[in-house]
């Protein structure tokens, strides 16, 4: 415990001020902590009483983390997050295994040849797998909930490092049968007035697709929204509309064939690509399994671990 103003601040209120934070709103964090919401209250407000500051701002049963307790937080964080790392290494330093490495992506389809080959190289490593769109993967990592992402969309910020591990165009699938079917190429213009299937906000293809419109002033009529990008091509192949699909997609189908049907055509737009990146926290704390994943991964070429049938 250490002293602060005279008052005694321990890793219990911490944690908890860094659960309010998160959530801005007292019974949710309470729910995640497993205590009654008076008592949450009561710690909160003993720690910002040996603070002598507010720490959020409060409009009757509403809470706002405010200006002081943003720069609070900063601190909480890093602290935190130093402890949670000495106490993995502790335990790693005790095992006789390689050690836990967690990996976040936005579709787990993206990754899945590439566990497969790691895991076969490393046995003992202990892997786990996170499902989350961008903005939920920047909280894991900063949160250090994870020690990787494997994004297909920039994570920006001071203390992220990134390597990139693969670019792949973007094209656009059809029905078959479909009037575009069989068209080497079309524009935005052409294909203003279709129904898209797509990913929800959030999620790369979705970005792209909205930003490809927006640069013509368009907006696209999506009819058919959902989480798991991997799920595009069935229901595009389904006539539920036409949507962006990542080269390598049909490249496979090509070559093993694929249960999905659909045709195919390039998108006349700039940047029409997908750019799929490893990101990790500058200075934290890496077991072995996580070194390891990290030099297996930007080794390797991942054009072929992704999918390995293809050669």
């Amino acid at each position: 415990m250490k002293k602060i103003g005279g008052g005694t601040m321990d890793l219990l209120q911490l944690r908890y001020f860094r659960t309010v934070a998160r959530y801005e709103h007292m019974s949710r964090a309470a729910d995640e902590l497993h205590v009654s919401q008076p008592s949450l209250s009561r710690t909160v407000a003993r720690l910002e009483a040996e603070l002598g500051t507010p720490l959020f701002d409060r409009e009757g049963r509403r809470i706002r983390l405010n200006q002081y307790g943003a720069v609070f937080l900063r601190h909480v964080e890093r602290a935190l997050s130093e402890l949670d790392d000495g106490r993995r290494a502790l335990r790693e330093a005790r095992g006789g295994g390689l050690g836990k490495v967690s990996v976040a992506c936005e579709t787990l389809l993206t990754i899945a040849g590439l566990l497969a080959r790691f895991r076969a190289a490393f046995p003992r490593a202990d892997v786990r797998l996170f499902q989350a769109d961008a903005a939920e993967m920047e909280r894991r990592l900063r949160a250090r909930e994870v020690d990787f992402c494997v994004a297909s969309q920039a994570l920006t910020g001071p203390d992220l490092d990134s390597v990139e591990l693969m670019r792949e165009e973007v094209l656009l699938a059809v029905p078959l049968g479909h009037r575009l079917a069989g068209r080497e190429s079309v524009t935005i213009a052409e294909i203003a007035e279709e129904s898209f299937v797509a990913t929800r906000p959030g999620n790369w293809q979705r970005a792209l697709l909205d930003r490809l419109f927006a640069a013509e002033g368009r907006t696209p009529e999506v009819t058919c929204e959902g989480d798991e990008p991997g799920a595009t091509q069935d229901l595009i192949s389904a006539g539920l509309g036409i949507g962006l699909v990542p080269a390598m997609s049909h490249q496979v189908a090509r070559q093993v064939g694929t249960h999905a049907p659909v045709a195919w055509t390039r998108v006349d737009a700039p940047d029409c690509h997908r750019v799929l990146t490893l990101v990790w926290r500058r200075g934290a704390h890496l077991s072995e399994a996580g070194r390891a994943f990290r030099e297996f991964t930007t080794g390797r070429s991942l054009r072929s671990m992704l999918h390995p049938g293809l050669q």
